[in-house]
Formats: structure tokens, C-alpha cells, sequence
């Protein structure tokens, strides 16, 4: 028997798990994979407040790490394959807890291309997120895939960092509103390549070029780059969810402020729930709103 359960180990978690501890709950903190969740696809980060010249996600995600195990916060590296949101009750690959609340934590993954190279060029040059990795591009010549308002924020961002951008969207036209579409338009750093799909993203030790295929000719030509952003979407990692909580239509987890959720006792931070900006920062915000929520279901009778 716990009193508090996270379900998902990177920044939001850690940080819930933190003030968790620290607020004396008996707390166990379930990863199925690494600790440190999807930030850990990036080699650094810079817009983290306190790191002058940014830090190491590694050892960023190591120092948190730390500070829970030093609070005696148990880590179990398994997965969640189901929750009872009644009694509280985990299931896991080869456990099943007990708790009095859950916070779920568990994330989102960038919806992929799955083309040959991306996986293997993941952090090298391919990202899924400009305002992590653009200061890595500077006077460099980056592509984005996609074509929504979201890839245009992107281009943008990106535009103000790298010599060249190249939007990338299989479609003839963007889905981007005008507005954006005019934005990008002015930008002289940004060109398209409209109408053609990436077939394979190519490098050694780093991304080095891509291969493109005309969605009319069917005629493949090679380009080259030293980044590959790809931004089509992000799927929640919620799938053991479904028929518990609400969900939105794609999948994220709709909270309050509170970070509570349609079931008593059980609350969401981070990058599974459904909010406006995904970044490390508003994850630990997340995380300890969750923690403080929680500790008042408890110490209010919840248990």
C-alpha cells in the first residue's frame, strides 16, 4: 500500500514524486522505460531556468533522480497495463499496487515518419521540437516536416537561428491559416517544398542529407541538411487509460487547474494531459501542482 502512485518518470513525475516525498507520503514512482521520459531525446537543454549555457538532459534528469532516491522514493522500472480508478488499484507487467492516489505522468510520444534513419539519427540532427534544439542550428540548413499552424511556429522559430529553412508537406497547400502562411511567406530565410514526402533521412554520425520522392512524378532527388525537425503530432502515451478517464478526441488527459481529473483521487501532469505549451518547465510545474493535489486528497480524508 502506497499513499501516492506516479505512473511515468521524467520531468513531470520526478518533480510530483519530489514534492511528494518531501511532504512525507509513502511514494512509489513506475517507469517502463529509462528515467527522464522523451526530454532525454535531446542531448541538451538551454531554456531551463538556472543553467547558464544550458546543461546535459542527462545529468539534469541525473540530479533529479538523485534528490528523489535521497527522499527514499521507491523506483520500479515496469509497466502499467492497467488502472482501477475506484480502488485504486495498479496493475503493472508483473506487479499490482495500491494506492490511495494516482498521479499519472506518463507522457507523450512524437507521432514519427518511420522512415529509414530517423530512429537510429534521433538526436543527432532528426528533433521534434524547435524550442528544445534550435540554438543548435545556428547558420545551418534545417527541414520541417509537416504543414499545420504548429510546423509554421516551428519554421519560425527555427528561422531566427538557422541560415535556411525548408518546409517540407506532402500536400500541394499548407494547413496552416493565413495569417501564418503569410508570416511565412516574408521570411527570407524560409523556402517550400510542397507536394513531395521524405523517403529516408540519411548521415553517418549526424543527419547529413534527405531523400524526397514528388507526390505527382514520383521522381526522387536528395537534399542536403544538417537537421531534420519533424512535427507531426504527439500521441499521449494513454492507451491503458481508455474506458477510465476522459480523454480528449486524441488521446490527452483533461484536467483542471488542480491537475485533477474525472475520477476522484487521480490526477495528470505533464505532457499526457491536454494544455498549450509542452516543455520541461510546465511539466515540473505540473508535477508538483499534481503533488500538492494529492496531499490534500489525502490528508483530507481520501484514504
Amino acid at each position: 500500500m502506497y499513499e501516492v502512485i506516479i505512473v511515468g518518470a521524467g520531468p513531470a513525475g520526478l518533480t510530483a514524486a519530489l514534492y511528494c516525498a518531501r511532504a512525507r507520503l509513502k511514494t512509489l514512482l513506475i517507469e517502463k522505460m529509462a528515467v527522464g521520459g522523451r526530454i532525454l531525446m535531446s542531448e541538451r537543454i538551454e531554456n531551463y531556468p538556472g543553467f547558464a549555457g544550458g546543461v546535459s538532459t542527462h545529468e539534469l534528469i541525473g540530479q533529479m533522480e538523485k534528490q528523489v532516491k535521497e527522499l527514499d522514493v521507491a523506483i520500479e522500472a515496469d509497466e502499467v497495463i492497467q488502472i482501477n480508478c475506484v480502488d485504486k488499484k495498479i496493475k503493472t507487467s508483473s506487479s499490482e499496487y495500491q494506492a490511495g492516489s494516482i498521479i499519472l505522468a506518463c507522457g507523450a510520444r512524437p507521432r514519427k515518419l518511420n522512415v529509414p534513419g530517423e530512429e537510429k539519427l534521433t538526436g543527432r540532427g532528426v528533433s521534434y521540437c524547435a524550442t528544445c534544439d534550435a540554438p543548435f542550428y545556428k547558420e545551418k540548413h534545417v527541414v520541417v516536416v509537416g504543414g499545420g499552424n504548429a510546423v509554421a511556429e516551428e519554421a519560425l522559430y527555427l528561422s531566427r537561428f538557422a541560415r535556411k529553412v525548408t518546409i517540407l508537406h506532402r500536400r500541394k497547400e499548407l494547413r496552416a491559416t493565413p495569417i501564418m502562411q503569410e508570416r511565412l511567406q516574408k521570411n527570407e530565410r524560409i523556402d517550400f517544398i510542397l507536394g513531395a514526402v521524405l523517403l529516408q533521412i540519411q548521415g553517418t554520425q549526424k543527419v547529413e542529407s534527405v531523400i524526397l520522392k514528388d507526390v505527382t512524378s514520383g521522381n526522387e532527388k536528395s537534399i542536403a541538411c544538417d537537421g531534420v525537425f519533424i512535427y507531426i503530432g504527439y500521441e499521449p502515451e494513454t492507451d491503458f487509460l481508455k474506458d477510465t478517464i476522459s480523454l480528449d478526441e486524441k488521446g490527452f488527459i483533461i484536467t483542471q487547474e488542480d491537475m485533477s481529473t474525472t475520477r476522484e483521487g487521480i490526477f495528470a501532469c505533464g505532457d499526457c494531459r491536454k494544455k498549450s505549451l509542452y516543455q520541461v518547465v510546465t511539466a515540473c510545474a505540473d508535477g508538483a501542482i499534481a503533488a500538492d493535489s494529492a496531499y490534500k486528497y489525502i490528508t483530507q480524508g481520501g484514504i
